[in-house]
Formats: C-alpha cells, structure tokens, sequence
C-alpha cells in the first residue's frame, strides 16, 4: 500500500456538505441537456427497490434533481437503446450489484469484472443449482433471444418469495458471472440476454485486473460524493475496507480534513478548485438516493438521522412507512411518509424541523403532486400539531 501524504486542505462542516451537495447534483443548475442519462452517469449507480409509494426509488432519483421529468421519459433513459451504426443497437445502461441492485452506466461494465471474478470463485450459494439447469438457460437465450425469468420457465416453484425454480437460479448465477446482462426491464421484470450479445465490443471484456477495476470505483465514488471519509467512498459501490486502502493513494482522491468528523476524509480534487455556488434543489427524498442511503454519513454531513421503516412493525414506526426527507436550503428540513388516494396525494405524516420548514414542505409536496398527476393533497397527521394549519393553510392557497 502506498504511503499516504497528509492532508493538505481543511474543510468547515459547511464547506464540506455544500461539495456534497454539488457532487450529487443538488447545488446549481441542473444539466436538463444530459437528462437522466446525465444523472445516472453523475452519479455512478442508481439503486433499485421494489416499494413504490410515489413511484420507484430509480425513477425518484432523477426526478430530485431535475424536477418534475416525465416518468415514462425516465424509463426510456434508463432501458431505451441507442442506435450506434451498428447491430444491436448499444443500451445506456446496466444492472449490477454495486451499493446494492443498482443501475450502472454501461460503461462501467469493464470496471466490475472482479466482482465477477468472485463470484465465479465463490464456493457456496444460498440458492442450489439444479444439474443441466445453467446450461439449458444460456442455451435458450442463445436460441430465442433476451427473455425475462417467466418466459425462461418462470421465477418461483411456490409463491414463497425465496423460492426460486431452477430457471431464476441459473439465469441470476449467469449474471453475477457476467454471462448473462441485463439491459432492459418489462413492468418491473428483468430481461435477460448473453453478454455477448447486449455489451458494446470494446467494453466486453474482463481485462482490467482486481487493482485497476477497484481504484476506478473509489474514483468514481469519490468523485460522486465530493467529500468522503473511507466508510463512505468504500460504501459506495460496497467494497471492502481493505480493498480501498490499497489503491485510494493512486485513486487520484486527495487526503483533506473536515471539521467535526472524527475520521480521516478524501476529496475529489476538482470538487476543492472551483468555488460551489448555484441554487439549491427542494424536494422530496427516496430513503435509498446516495446522497442519503448511507445513515452514519447523513448524520455527519447534515446532522439528521434517518432510518427507512419499511420492513419495521407498524407499531414501532416513528416516522412512517416510506418517510422521504424534505431537501431545502442544502439542509434536510423534516420528512414526509406519502400515499396515494386516485388523484390525492396524501402527507400520512408530516415531521417538521420547526417553523421555517413549513414553506418547503409545501413546495415539495405541490411539486410531487404534480408530478405524480395528483390535483388534490391531504395531510393526516402532523408531528408538530402546532404547525397543522399553517401546512394546510399554505397548501390549500397554492391549490385554489
């Protein structure tokens, strides 16, 4: 591991979460040019959930940054192809594990190949592999072209969510071998195809050695997160403690110090040369964008603590089912829990980081409303009960 130097700049708290917040896209204009594909290839990785409230955590991402962008636009960036002069046609991106399932841009397929590594290596799995069954799905794809895991033979033996026929074992096996990509969704299903056939020539390939491909990922999350301590920038793309100490020296990040964090920090040096400056995005937060899916970072960078509620029981929620922090100003100003009745959007709980953030909260759910084609907002409850009718005051003078 190569020697580190010291760090040569000290960064306030505020300096630091302001190079935060433009590394992520929410200070200063926004590249409404590039669009979606500009944010996913900002960002690096654009994590994928199943919970949709307002709408899907991949589709929530573009829409914080961007504002009000059409949701079937968002898709079609996502999964549309491109003609490129040649057969097929090139696609914009793909789907890995990096933070977690996540949508990564297709160029960085190269920079993933020793996670595939790995997992060719890996000993044992969760999932058994029936005899024959990994063979007969590459030789089908082969055959019949991209198919999802239903038309390979179908998903699941029972509805047992775990329990999955031999056919999704198999083609998922393939595409944590990188045998298999996926390139395309259909109504939330995955597409399958060969490698071969989906990746661009020049990027299919597994020539970048384990080094290689791991300083270029913790160049990327430094660059996506502007400033981050070893956690964080490891995090990103969930790689190893170790794995970052042996290449962030020649990972082009430069050692800083930021007041108020205990831990040694990195930054992006092109984040530290230009003053940050710009308007500051409002808006409604998904719990797994990565300017927040990291809690122990949220807490240091904005001093809020946030926790997603989801897969916690009803009566031990605090802040609700699918609680969205509210973005205003550069800070985290309280959160909301949404719902959708028809063309109501509905505020189930509203918690309020006092009185000043009662404007924001307003522009950001008008905002989503329309967004989501919903005419009408309702707010149950309020944390702050104090401030109730203020919320719905100020709403319902924006509606009229």
């Amino acid at each position: 591991m190569t020697p580190l130097p010291p760090p040569s700049t000290e960064l306030t708290a505020d300096e630091a979460r302001r190079i935060v917040l433009r590394a992520q896209g929410f200070l200063g204009a926004p590249d409404r040019r590039s669009g979606v594909r500009g944010v996913l290839r900002h960002l690096g990785a654009v994590q994928l959930d199943t919970i949709s409230v307002l709408a899907r955590s991949h589709e929530l991402v573009p829409y914080a940054r961007l504002g009000a962008i059409g949701r079937t636009t968002v898709d079609r960036a996502y999964w549309a192809t491109a003609p490129d002069g040649a057969h097929p046609a090139r696609p914009h991106a793909f789907e890995y594990w990096s933070h977690a399932a996540c949508i990564l841009p297709i160029e960085e397929w190269p920079h993933f190949a020793f996670r595939r590594r790995a997992y060719r290596a890996r000993p044992q799995w969760g999932h058994e592999l029936p005899d024959g069954a990994y063979d007969r799905v590459i030789k089908q794809l082969r055959d019949e072209g991209p198919l999802t895991a239903t038309e390979l033979g179908g998903a699941k033996r029972t509805s047992e969510w775990w329990d999955w026929s031999g056919e999704k074992v198999a083609v998922e096996r393939a595409l944590m071998y990188g045998e298999v990509v996926c390139v395309e969704r259909r109504g939330w299903k995955r597409v399958y195809d060969l490698a071969e056939r989906a990746v661009p020539t020049e990027l299919l390939h597994d020539e970048l050695d384990d080094t290689e491909c791991l300083r270029r990922l913790v160049r990327l999350a430094g660059e996506a997160l502007g400033v981050g301590t070893r956690a964080d920038i490891a995090d990103y793309h969930r790689l190893k403690g170790e794995q970052f100490d042996a290449v962030v020296a020649d990972s082009g990040l430069v050692p800083v110090t930021v007041e108020g964090w205990s831990k040694p920090a990195w930054a992006d040096p092109a984040a530290l040369a230009t003053p940050v400056r710009g308007r500051h995005r409002t808006t409604l937060l998904s719990p797994f964008d990565s300017l927040i899916w990291e809690r122990a970072r949220t807490e240091r960078v904005f001093g809020f603590t946030h926790r997603l509620e989801a897969y916690v029981p009803k009566q031990k929620r605090v802040y609700g089912y699918f609680a969205m922090p509210v973005l205003a100003g550069g800070h985290l100003v309280g959160r909301v829990d949404p719902a959708r009745d028809g063309r109501t959007l509905v505020a189930k709980q509203v918690t309020l980081n006092g009185p000043k953030a009662v404007p924001a909260v307003v522009q950001a759910l008008l905002e989503a409303a329309s967004w989501v084609d919903c005419t009408h907002v309702r707010v149950e409850r309020v944390d702050a009960p104090e401030l109730r009718d203020r919320l719905v005051g100020e709403l319902t003078r924006a509606l009229a």
